[in-house]
């Protein structure tokens, strides 16, 4: 049996499928994680993409 840690508070969570949450341990650490990405506290980084006002007009 393999065990993790909940990502948001670390108890020890076994990764079976009957646990509906995991990585979680929890409905309340699954929230309170999907919150911080909203608030955007977790990125993936990455390039910005580019403007379309920044490229010059297409030639005829």
């Amino acid at each position: 049996m393999t065990v993790v840690a909940c990502p948001t508070c670390g108890k020890q969570v076994e990764w079976i499928e009957a646990n509906k949450f995991r990585p979680f341990c929890s409905e309340r650490c699954k929230k309170i994680d999907l919150g911080a990405w909203a608030e955007e506290k977790f990125v993936i980084p990455g390039a910005a993409p580019a403007d379309p006002l920044d490229e010059p007009p297409p030639e005829r």
